[in-house]
């Protein structure tokens, strides 16, 4: 597939949070907040300071999840004291959801490629860490293909990962392109966990991606020192608490807010709140309740039965795996900043905390009705209004604009005020009344003769927003609500395009012309 590419800076094309831009513009108010920024060449202390030793344990739960697959080399290779892994997460959407989970794969699998040529007596693995145990159904369900929204409907609840394929092939058949790869992995599991695992493993074995899924029993041991404290003491609050202190003082608002216990209690079908309530811990939305020593027993017998929550998630993946860096969207990567006070406390090394690659895919037709209307891809990101008032100024052949008449205006009202203050100078503020009314009118005018303008080029004016639409399908980034399926039907070398195109360690914007 032929192609080109655009590098944009981050500021010019979406409003990024504040806090992720000084981030990645290494402002360094910002440096307690995290270890070592994501250089290649800091990728020497992040290994050194990995202390891990639970290559044993992932490697045995590994191979159980792999058992029906056939267990990857990469997955033996963790065994390995010189091998390290780099991490993506995310929920398990179907049909893999909006096209930015694929960049984030293969941002991660391209960043593991970067270490392994960088450190060539290191190992580096890409994992890709499901999150098998969120409840929220709703954000998982649907997915958008060619401008349709397909969902999944079940009354199921509790962990997505454990929820059975019920009702999934009725989206299946509403496809007019039905892809194998789904077809393959809905029929063929019981579980929407392992069905992800599957196609994931279709799509990105070969590049050695490893699905992780961290709703394991074996896992949950490693994790009981931190469960049995957060029941304890709440050290989470606390330590976010501190941070949100030092962000605001620096001008940034919290992203987590964390609770008194930031913990779920987990069983089938079922993943609620763990909440203290007047010395008992009850499990909201049920009738479960437990003293202190019954929810030490409970920890001690089915450590499987807590969950954490997106404070503490980080932190589980982190201790489960041999990690020396976590690659996520803008949003992650501020709740990440917000994390290293928990880390230091449980003495577990921070890892370096990057930007997966962003993206914006502009086929050749779209392309050629841009190049037609003279218009840029980065000129797509003002709003709506903006962009038709550039656009009419750009191609108007009249002059729309009343600056000079303005300019013109202002001389003549300084030189009223100037004879009538010297007759009286109570005059002058209701001259300079009569000038802001002046003012407004002419801006009115400007306004009316633009408006005007735009009327003779609004056949052009619907196609460039045609475009934009197309583009940003709904006002959103295209990556945020098209499904990846709508470049891989008809062009099978996208995801090769994204691997040859993407560099996880350029943190501008990417712009792809099929």
């Amino acid at each position: 597939m032929q192609s080109h590419i655009q590098k944009l800076p981050l500021e010019q094309v979406a409003n990024f949070p504040k806090l992720f831009l000084d981030y990645l513009n290494e402002k360094p108010e910002l440096k307690p907040l995290y270890g070592h920024f994501p250089r290649i060449e800091n990728f020497d202390s992040l290994i050194q300071e990995k202390d891990f030793a639970h290559r044993a344990v992932l490697v045995k739960v590994l191979e159980e999840q792999y058992a029906k697959l056939g267990v990857p080399e990469n997955v033996k290779l963790l065994g390995e004291d010189n091998t390290y892994s780099v991490t993506t997460g995310h929920q398990l959407n179907i049909f893999t959801g909006p096209l930015y989970v694929i960049y984030k794969i293969v941002s991660t699998i391209n960043l593991a490629k970067r270490l392994s040529e960088a450190y060539p007596d290191k190992n580096f693995v890409p994992v890709y860490w499901m999150a098998t145990e969120d409840h929220d159904f709703e954000e998982i369900a649907s997915f958008f293909l060619f401008g349709n929204k397909y969902s999944w409907t079940t009354t199921q609840k509790g962990a997505v990962g454990e929820m059975s394929l019920d009702g999934i092939q009725e989206v299946i058949d509403q496809l007019k392109d039905k892809p194998e790869i789904f077809i393959k992995a809905y029929s063929q599991n019981d579980n929407l966990a392992d069905a992800v695992r599957q196609y994931m493993h279709e799509l990105f074995g070969e590049h050695g991606l490893v699905c992780v899924d961290g709703n394991h029993r074996d896992f949950k041991e490693i994790f009981k020192p931190v469960i049995k404290e957060e029941l304890s003491n709440g050290i989470v609050k606390q330590k976010l608490d501190e941070n949100a202190v030092l962000l605001d003082q620096l001008g940034y608002k919290p992203q987590i807010h964390p609770r008194e216990i930031n913990l779920f209690y987990k069983d089938k079908g079922l993943r609620e709140r763990i909440d203290l309530v007047e010395g008992e811990y009850k499990v909201l939305e049920t009738a479960l309740s437990f003293t202190k020593e019954e929810i030490e027993v409970l920890l001690q017998e089915h450590p499987e039965r807590f969950s954490p929550n997106v404070a503490l998630r980080p932190l589980y993946q982190e201790m489960i795996l041999p990690n020396v860096a976590y690659l996520g969207g803008p949003s992650e990567l501020t709740y990440w900043l917000q994390l290293k006070g928990i880390f230091d406390h449980f003495k577990v090394a921070f890892p370096a905390v990057m930007p997966r690659n962003l993206a914006l895919v502009v086929n050749e037709n779209l392309q050629k009705r841009l190049d037609k209307l003279g218009v840029k891809v980065e000129d797509l990101y003002q709003d709506d209004a903006k962009l038709r008032k550039a656009y009419v100024d750009q191609v108007s052949e009249n002059q729309l604009q009343l600056q000079e008449e303005q300019a013109s205006l202002d001389e003549l009202f300084d030189s009223i005020i100037r004879k009538a203050i010297s007759v009286d100078p109570t005059l002058k503020g209701a001259i300079e009344a009569e000038k802001v009314k002046v003012s407004k009118g002419i801006s009115n005018l400007e306004t009316r003769i633009k408006k005007a303008e735009e009327r003779k080029f609004e056949t052009s004016i619907q196609q460039l927003m045609g475009v934009k639409e197309k583009l940003f399908p709904g006002g959103s980034q295209q990556e945020r609500k098209d499904n990846f399926l709508n470049f891989y039907l008809n062009n099978p070398g996208f995801l090769d395009l994204l691997f040859e195109t993407f560099d996880p360690l350029d943190y501008r914007f990417n712009v792809l012309y099929l």
